[in-house]
This record gives C-alpha cells, structure tokens and sequence, in this order.
C-alpha cells in the first residue's frame, strides 16, 4: 500500500500540484478582485459622494424607478417634487443620479 502511495505521489509532482494549485487560487482572487470588486466599490464612493452633493432642484431618479426634482435635503432624507404638488419623502440612500440628465459618451 505504502509503494502505491510513493508511486502516485512520484508521478503527479509531490508538491509541485498543490504550489500551482495556490498560485492559480491566488490569480483568480486578484483577477476577481480588478474586475469586481474594484469598480464595485469606485461606484459606492461616486454614488455616496452624489448623496452628499444633493441639491435643492436638481433632478433625481429613486431605486423604485420614480422621478423627480429634490425640494428638500434632510440627513438622511430628501423630499422629492414628482408632481405639481406632489411630495413624497424618500430616503437619501435610495436616491439615484437622474439617467435623462446624464452626460452622453459616443463611442
């Protein structure tokens, strides 16, 4: 049984299967983590930098999809005008940048 096991061991490489197995671990992590991880939290920081720029009459999207133009900014909540006298009070974390406002790119 023993020779079995040195026989098996001598033909896969010993320890040169499990450093290529670390390395290939550790290149997936970082490869992960440049496409992922990276933008995901540069996004937070912009969308977080947004929140606290808010501005009375600037135009907003919430997360629900409703439109409208901010009349007050609290701590943590804005009042939104969707309507001609239509306020709704929304919490400023679900305050999106308004997509019809946005900057064109061409490509």
């Amino acid at each position: 049984m023993n020779t079995m096991f040195i026989a098996l061991n001598q033909q896969t490489g010993g320890e040169g299967g499990s450093i290529q197995f670390l390395l290939m671990m550790v290149l997936i992590f970082v490869v992960m983590y440049f496409f992922m991880i990276r933008p995901q939290q540069k996004r937070q920081k912009e969308m977080v930098k947004f929140r606290d720029s808010l501005e009375k009459g600037m135009k907003v999207m919430t997360a629900g999809g409703i439109y409208g133009t901010v009349k007050e900014v609290g701590d943590i909540y804005v009042v939104l005008e969707v309507d001609n006298n239509v306020n709704i009070k929304i919490d400023k974390a679900m305050i999106m940048k308004d997509p019809a406002t946005a900057p064109v790119s061409k490509k």
